[in-house]
């Protein structure tokens, strides 16, 4: 095939030669696949840029690649190594990513419309790694919840346990986020210790099969991490089996399709599904015209409306306005749409690019047709507007179409069809009651937001609605400076939604990325459970550390070495002595009267952090040790009142160990018991400290 082709993708200069391919990446190797496949065309200049195809490649060998090469290798590293990695990962294409956004352009988006998918991909990267190396442990098990007593005598207890998955992760994804949707999926994946095929949208295929060059360039990831399939996954889901896991982004219709194939019914395949969203916008009564909440509503639905040309899946589609002022609503935003310059998306005079393709832009139209059946165009819905620095008759140009439905609860046209692009339709309410319902109607979305400086309003609305939502946004003039927007998916929370959505999650910090690991409830004795997950357990051995264990550097620590103090009696000149020093004069310290009143008390009790206190002075060693600092205190419960007279004694057990890289410390869990002379417990409590390595211990002694 010869044909007129950017040679790098980042100009115009056409020459002609033989079509470039995009390349598939199997077993670590890029090839090409057979035939001349489908030409890819700029979304702006209408000028073909590459062909896809995937015709040919072998996908039993490529599942089993990720199985036997990609896994085993990850599965090598601890979550802490696996952060690591994805923080020099993310570092990596941090430096590069002008290179990215030069690319982007030819997807119609606007340098502002890339900053999302391709600095926002690469911030989520870094936001995976961190929580990697904060919340989970420096391990290759991560432990959830607490340990369950299972038994009268604490010999049999449960523990619920995650470990990766042994097979792969296949990643279908959406045209609209080539960057952003295939890293804030390969983020948890990787850090799970699982292996990814990802699976890029046809049109916009060339921007990620960039970036994943790139990323294998950098020789960061170990083999078999990472292949990619530019084209169809041909017979890739026959191959499936219960350790594997879909995680895909698109339309209802196809996730309903990949769903049902018989593979994935048959092994019980993991499938995470996040589609079409029929996203509301709830401005409260209270938000009328002049209002801070007014103005920052219409900032918010015209943004949401023309960033990514509105091929955003948690793009606001309905308007849900007070009747009173729906038609002020639609008089500033038909304002506001009027001031958008649409174009050439490398301009800097664009404030909208194109629609990501030809296709995309005739189905637009067809939905606009569709929705005007039950509502009035009030703004755009033509093709005769202007452009800066681009032709009309060659690019995906569509422009911002705003529609309004004065009857919305009659209507189930604007709350089933849903025109990907930059359209909204305005839909009045009567009462919250009324607003509530409208929202309900979508069935299902990924997020929503409520404008309105009321926050029993608020409270009234959210939870109305948030049985429907997979994300809520309160705004208001106290929050609207520092908010990330309506729509925008952030790597610390959930991103999916119920119904319509697809009833998935993705992202959510630690959540992420236990999806893509099975949960396992282990049973046992104290003592294997605590081997299993490297967590000391109560009723598990207490070993004789041969001396004080803060005597000892992190590698010399064993879990299980535990110290236990001899008695302080606690008097009632301590209770005096406290109370005086700190100021905490509560009545049950300092009353005998009062005191017996409470069912809590016997009489005068020690205050709780006396008992704190005195157990420090009766496990603290206080020479010069590997023990650097305690930085906090975990779980602290009191469990039984300190009367006066009573004595104290303290177990101190070393719980968790956790490396921190080449910090020259490690953080030690200890496990604190504190008893009266009855044996009863007082207290309980973990103490955390930072430990000296031996090497750093060695170059300060």
């Amino acid at each position: 095939m010869t044909v007129y082709c950017d040679t790098d993708f980042f100009n115009f200069n056409f020459i002609v030669f033989h079509m470039k391919k995009l390349g598939n990446l199997v077993a670590d190797r890029w090839i090409d696949g057979d035939g001349d496949g489908t030409v890819l065309l700029s979304a702006v200049s209408g000028q073909p840029l590459a062909a896809i195809t995937s015709a040919g490649i072998d996908f039993q060998y490529v599942l089993q690649h990720a199985k036997s090469v990609g896994g085993p290798n990850l599965r090598q590293l601890t979550f802490h190594q696996r952060g690591d990695m994805l923080k020099a990962l993310a570092s990596y294409l941090n430096d590069i990513k002008q290179e990215f956004y030069a690319l982007s352009t030819q997807t119609g988006a606007t340098r502002k419309d890339s900053w999302p998918d391709i600095d926002g991909g690469i911030s989520t990267m870094f936001v995976f790694s961190s929580k990697a190396r904060r919340e989970m442990p420096n391990d290759h098990v991560y432990l959830d919840g607490n340990v369950e007593a299972l038994s009268r005598n604490g010999t049999f207890v449960g523990q619920h346990i995650y470990t990766p998955k042994l097979g792969a992760a296949i990643h279908i994804n959406a045209f609209n986020f080539p960057c952003w949707g295939m890293l804030e999926k390969l983020a948890p994946t990787l850090l799970a210790g699982v292996p990814a095929i990802i699976k890029p949208a046809s049109s916009t295929a060339y921007l990620a099969e960039r970036m994943v060059r790139r990323i294998i360039d950098s020789g960061i990831l170990p083999p078999g991490s990472v292949q990619l399939i530019c084209g169809n996954i041909g017979n890739l889901f026959e191959h499936l089996d219960c350790q594997d896991s879909i995680a895909f982004t698109g339309s209802k219709a196809t996730a309903e399709m990949l769903q049902q194939h018989p593979r994935v019914l048959s092994e019980s395949v993991a499938f995470t599904a996040e589609t079409d969203s029929l996203n509301m916008s709830i401005l409260g009564p209270d938000a009328i015209p002049g209002t801070p909440e007014f103005d920052l509503y219409i900032q918010e639905v015209t943004r949401e409306m023309t960033v990514k040309a509105g091929q955003k899946c948690t793009a606001i589609r309905r308007i849900i306005a007070p009747a009173s002022i729906a038609s002020d609503v639609v008089r500033a935003l038909c304002t506001a749409l009027g001031r958008i310059r649409i174009g050439n998306p490398a301009s800097k005079d664009v404030d909208m690019g194109a629609l990501a393709s030809l296709g995309q832009r005739d189905e637009v139209r067809d939905r606009i047709r569709t929705l005007a059946r039950d509502a009035r165009i009030v703004f755009g819905g033509d093709d005769d507007f202007e452009l800066v620095d681009a032709d009309v008759r060659k690019g995906a140009f569509f422009m911002p179409t705003l529609l309004h439905c004065e009857k919305p609860l009659r209507s189930k046209i604007v709350h089933a069809v849903e025109a990907f692009g930059p359209v909204s339709t305005v839909l009045p309410y009567d009462s919250i009651d009324e607003a509530i319902e409208l929202a309900r109607l979508g069935a299902g979305s990924l997020a929503g937001s409520i404008v309105t400086n009321d926050n029993r309003v608020a409270r009234e609305l959210v939870l109305g609605t948030a049985a429907y939502h997979g994300r809520m946004l309160v705004i208001n003039r106290h929050c609207a400076a520092e908010s990330t927007g309506h729509g925008s998916p952030l790597a610390h929370l959930v991103h999916g939604g119920p119904g319509r959505a697809g009833g998935g999650e993705e992202m959510g910090g630690v959540r992420g990325i236990l999806h893509y690991m099975q949960r396992t409830a282990i049973q046992g004795s104290p003592e294997t459970l605590s081997v299993i997950g490297h967590r000391w357990i109560r009723g598990a051995d207490e070993k004789d550390p041969g001396m004080h264990p803060f005597r000892k550097t992190f590698e010399q620590l064993e879990l299980g070495d535990t110290f236990k103090s001899g008695p302080r009696q606690v008097t009632l000149e301590d209770i005096n002595h406290f109370a005086e020093f700190t100021g905490d004069k509560f009545y049950a310290h300092m009353n005998e009267e009062q005191a017996a009143k409470n069912p809590f008390f016997e009489g005068r009790v020690a205050h709780g952090y006396l008992i704190v206190s005195f157990a420090a002075g009766l496990f603290v060693d206080p020479d010069f040790g590997p023990v650097l600092a305690n930085y906090g205190v975990d779980n602290l419960r009191f469990l039984t009142p300190v009367n006066v007279d009573d004595s104290l004694r303290v177990r101190l057990s070393c719980k968790q160990k956790t490396l921190r890289g080449d910090s020259g410390y490690g953080e030690v869990r200890w496990d604190t018991e504190v008893t009266n002379q009855n044996g009863a417990v007082v207290a309980q409590y973990d103490v955390l400290t930072m430990v000296a390595t031996g090497a750093h211990w060695q170059s300060v002694n």
